[in-house]
């Protein structure tokens, strides 16, 4: 196969790596954000915060990552989503950067530590419902013109992505849950526990509803799950999906095993982000612009990707000591400084 084939299908499952990365791991610190309102008091939102504390600036590498593979890989796919979806994409950055200062000035600050608490709470659900918004508008379709965006600035606002962005607040909220389960224990945990129980009732509602609306987009993205009998070999991803949640559902008051709650649903994410790829493929912005159409020229692609082959490792390398090095409980005592 030759290698201006080859190369965009490689970025293509490079750059969807780096997304889902990001989702999972930065997902469960904005899970942590929009959880803070539940938090019984100061004390517990510190140790709340305190799980994150030592992983959470390394977790937005992956969007970086995904980011300028996109620019490097598929310029034509970049220019159109940074000129179909420039606000949402700006209130993602704004609230991301609200997010992290508000997480560090809340450890120093004093009579002001309930309104950085508050911040924190605010960033991390701007930054999540703008995740969501934009992934909506993306799955929807953007109106396209001999490979240009014909749309307005607006265009992006629907029903659908202001029900996909909500969703994904839910869906964070959800990780951010879980992850406590696996990080904390006594109070803090039972409070996390009886949390996750409605929030997966809740995004396994959003996700019905979401897959419910799919068919009537102009996208198309479901078009592929029932053209040419594709259903039946398709079938198993949602289906798993389906056990999944059934599966966590009952692991939340499981005690013994808090891991488990969290891997599934880190499980539930990456069948739910399998689904949108199938959906989509191969198209990289719908409904109609392809990788192959969207690429760099080959030369281009081969730079970056020699230099990728360089520094991923090094990421996951990174990024799983950091996690092995703050692995297991974190007490209610402990102090981020």
């Amino acid at each position: 196969m030759e290698l201006q084939t080859v190369l965009p299908v490689i970025w293509f499952g490079v750059i969807g790596f780096g997304v889902l990365m990001y989702v999972v791991l930065d997902g469960f610190v904005l899970g942590l954000g929009i959880l803070a309102p539940f938090a019984e008091d100061e004390a517990q939102l510190d140790h709340m915060m305190n799980t994150a504390a030592p992983i959470w600036d390394g977790n937005e590498t992956w969007l970086v990552l995904g980011g300028t593979g996109l620019l490097a890989a598929f310029p034509k796919a970049y220019a159109l989503v940074l000129s179909a979806l420039y606000l949402p994409v700006l209130l993602m950055l704004i609230a991301l950067i609200f997010r992290g200062v508000a997480f560090e000035f809340r450890f120093k600050a004093r009579r002001a530590k309930p309104a950085w608490g508050a911040a924190f709470a605010l960033g991390s659900m701007f930054a999540a419902f703008a995740q969501g918004v934009i992934l909506g508008a993306l799955v929807e379709g953007m109106p396209l013109q001999e490979g240009k965006y014909v749309g307005g600035a607006f265009d992006w606002f629907s029903p659908f992505s202001m029900l996909t962005g909500v969703a994904v607040v839910f869906g964070y909220a959800l990780l951010g849950a879980c992850w406590l389960i696996l990080k904390t224990d006594g109070r803090m945990q039972l409070v996390a526990r009886n949390l996750t129980r409605p929030l997966v009732f809740v995004v396994v509602a959003f996700m019905g509803l979401v897959s419910a609306w799919l068919p009537f987009l102009d996208s198309r993205i479901m078009a592929r799950w029932f053209e040419g009998g594709n259903f039946w070999w398709l079938a198993p991803v949602p289906l798993l999906a389906l056990a999944n949640a059934v599966a966590l559902w009952r692991a939340a008051m499981r005690e013994g095993r808090d891991a488990t709650p969290f891997v599934l649903t880190l499980c539930f994410f990456a069948l739910g982000f399998i689904g949108l790829v199938l959906g989509i493929w191969p198209n990289i912005v719908p409904p109609a612009l392809t990788i192959w159409e969207a690429a760099s020229p080959p030369s281009s692609q081969m730079f970056v990707l020699a230099g990728l082959v360089v520094l991923l490792p090094l990421i996951l390398g990174y990024t799983w000591w950091s996690y092995r090095v703050f692995r297991g409980k974190v007490e209610a005592d402990s102090g981020y400084h």
